[in-house]
């Protein structure tokens, strides 16, 4: 096994016993991205790693990252290396500033490989519409199931082994549904957890800095290195930042979990309603106490068309700066308006045209209290509903998607009464900036499948510790393509 297949925790140790180097770890990394298949990255940073590692001195003990190779969404901006959000409006833009997420690593001297794909401008679900084509599942070698958007790139990455870590960025699901679909550990702080400075912004007020791991330890690493205040990102909490180092023996006993019965309901994957409740049952064993409630199946089912309509409309606002003139290629016009329509037309793909279109038309005078503002209040109530369940309820348990990864010919961004709600429901930890997290319950024919468990507002260490528990429940501590065969 290689180095890069242990935990964040163990590399370390290996690097202080002077087993592997940082630049033995950064080669192999590096190696392991180009022979990818996945179309995972937007673009590989051979040089500029090899330069970071070889810059490093003596090992930091107290440095969990020191020497850690990781990737980033290309979504965040990284001084000096083009970012494009995978949008050919954005092609060739080069950032002059590192996002606050990126910097903090870089201080914790890790070494990013590479920027990796993601569905275009982070808007959509499927991994399908980001400028280079389709990112692919490392578990299906056939290359048709997807990895899940928009994340999808950096969930590829980690899944087949190339790095420990790799930041996301999460609206709806985007990293707590891949992750789901690629066999990981997929965490979504508090809403303001961690500065979004430097993240290109699509839904400012859903917008969640989050990443992939393959061990509840490791999210709880990046948490202790990524979260606090940032001056530049006035959303930022100034609430204390804790250690969010889970216990070594974490425990269930005693905690009420509520499971959502419309939720599990609408499953229509039998083996993954038979898994999951299998999960309960072992939860139970170990102390916890689950009870089973209604969230409102009307609330749960307006959820999607809810975002949409709000993600939409507060995207539509924050890229208007994507005008052809400001960033990336230049649009043809003898006008502003004709130079803007040009490069918006040829940039754009028919996906973030109609999400512009939604949140032009939601946004309108005439239609704003009946589209743009009821998916507000939809969204008041979805809050208000958690925080009555979160009263008496430590955490909500849920299956984190419906079934495996679905083929590309089985999914699409428009509405769909299928899996309405078992497809959708994560979005709830968005709509009330709640923690997050998603982790492996089983492999179904190969396939990985997740839950997730969503607690209360900046207790992120009560979740990780529940978390860990969990996992050590699953057994798939540590599961990647590399590993599977290993983790029945």
């Amino acid at each position: 096994m290689s180095f890069l297949d242990l935990s964040i925790r163990e590399i370390h140790e290996a690097l202080l016993e002077g087993k592997v180097t940082p630049l033995e770890l950064t080669k192999e990394a590096l190696e392991r991205a180009k022979a990818n298949k996945d179309n995972a990255f937007e673009k590989i940073l051979e040089e500029e790693a090899l330069s970071f590692a070889k810059s490093l001195g003596p090992i930091e003990k107290d440095n969990l990252l020191f020497g850690i190779p990781f990737v980033a969404k290309d979504n965040f901006s990284t001084e000096g290396i083009e970012t494009t959000a995978s949008s050919n409006i954005l092609n060739g833009y080069v950032p002059l500033f590192d996002a606050t997420a990126i910097a903090k690593l870089k201080e914790h001297k890790a070494v990013l490989i590479g920027k990796t794909t993601l569905d275009e401008l982070a808007m959509g679900g499927t991994g399908t519409s980001g400028h280079l084509g389709y990112t692919y599942n490392p578990y299906d070698p056939t290359h048709t199931r997807e990895v899940g958007g928009s994340s999808c790139g950096s969930a590829a990455a980690v899944a087949a082994g190339i790095v420990p870590f790799a930041l996301g960025s999460d609206t709806g699901d985007s990293v707590r549904k891949p992750a789901s679909l690629a066999g990981l550990v997929g965490f979504k702080p508090t809403w303001g957890r961690i500065s979004r400075w430097g993240l290109f912004p699509f839904a400012p007020s859903l917008d969640t800095v989050a990443y992939f791991t393959r061990y509840v330890d490791d999210a709880s690493i990046l948490l202790n290195v990524l979260a606090g205040r940032d001056e530049k990102d006035s959303t930022s909490s100034t609430k204390t930042v804790e250690d969010y180092s889970p216990s070594e023996t974490p425990s269930l006993a005693g905690k009420r979990i509520a499971v959502l019965k419309e939720i599990n309901d609408s499953l229509i994957d039998e083996e993954n309603r038979q898994k999951f409740n299998d999960s309960l049952k072992e939860m139970e064993k170990e102390g916890a106490y689950l009870e089973t409630i209604e969230f409102g199946r009307e609330l749960l089912e307006s959820l999607y068309a809810s975002y949409i309509v709000i993600s939409s409309a507060e995207a539509t606002s924050n890229n208007a700066n994507l005008d052809g003139l400001k960033f990336g290629p230049r649009g043809e016009g003898k006008t502003y308006s004709e130079a803007m329509m040009d490069a918006r037309t040829k940039g754009f793909s028919t996906l973030i045209k109609r999400r512009f279109v939604i949140g032009s038309y939601s946004l309108m005078r005439e239609n704003r209290e009946e589209l743009f503002l009821r998916a507000q209040r939809c969204r008041a109530k979805v809050t208000s509903r958690l925080g009555e369940i979160l009263k008496d309820f430590d955490f909500i348990y849920a299956p984190a998607t419906p079934s495996i990864a679905p083929r590309f010919n089985e999914t699409s961004d428009k509405l769909s009464a299928l899996s309405l709600i078992a497809d959708n429901h994560l979005v709830l930890g968005n709509f009330a900036g709640l923690p997050s997290i998603t982790i492996p319950l089983f492999l179904e024919n190969g396939m990985p499948i997740g839950v997730n468990l969503t607690g209360r507002a900046f207790e992120e260490k009560e979740l990780l510790n529940a978390a860990k528990a969990l996992e050590n429940i699953t057994g798939l501590k540590g599961l990647s393509i590399r590993m599977k065969g290993e983790l029945k």
